[in-house]
């Protein structure tokens, strides 16, 4: 299916290291969450159906990533303005990543071609990584349903 990503890490890989801007105006690395496992999902676009719906279905669950120690990061390609005001409209708890140049999403193979309405085009895949305390990718999400996932990534700690 062309809407499908082609993913170039698999379980068991080290996860590729990033460093990028956050909504609030602030900056995270990967290096930053050692020894916590980290989700990290990427998303299309801010406040549209299926990333809100998926948004704030992590949002919904966030105390209980929270306790079980896990590290909740959505990461898309919309300027830091555009997670502002997403965050804030939804009330989202987690931070969002703006990876506006694409490293991040090119590095986990979340960046390709896409179909929508017979229209191809390149964008983000909704694609969803655990990566362990040790910096190794545990899972991934290839294909997500947005209300469920939170419960199927909670289900995974």
């Amino acid at each position: 299916m062309a809407n499908e990503p082609k993913l170039k890490l698999k379980e068991g890989d080290k996860a590729p290291a990033f460093t990028a801007q956050t909504n609030g105006g602030g900056k995270v690395s990967l290096s930053d969450f050692k020894g916590k496992n980290v989700i990290l999902y990427f998303y299309p676009k801010d406040d549209t159906p299926g990333c809100t719906k998926e948004a704030c279905a992590f949002r919904d669950r966030f105390s209980d990533f929270k306790k079980k120690g896990a590290v909740l990061l959505g990461v898309s390609t919309d300027p830091v303005k555009s997670h502002d005001k997403f965050a804030e409209k939804f009330k989202l708890p987690f931070t969002l990543l703006a990876d506006e140049d694409k490293k991040i999403v090119e590095a986990y193979g979340a960046w390709g071609q896409k179909t929508f309405m017979g229209r191809k085009y390149l964008g983000t895949h909704r694609v969803t990584f655990l990566i362990g305390p040790d910096g190794r990718i545990k899972k991934i999400w290839p294909k997500v349903k947005p209300e469920e996932h939170a419960v199927e990534v909670l289900a995974a700690l």
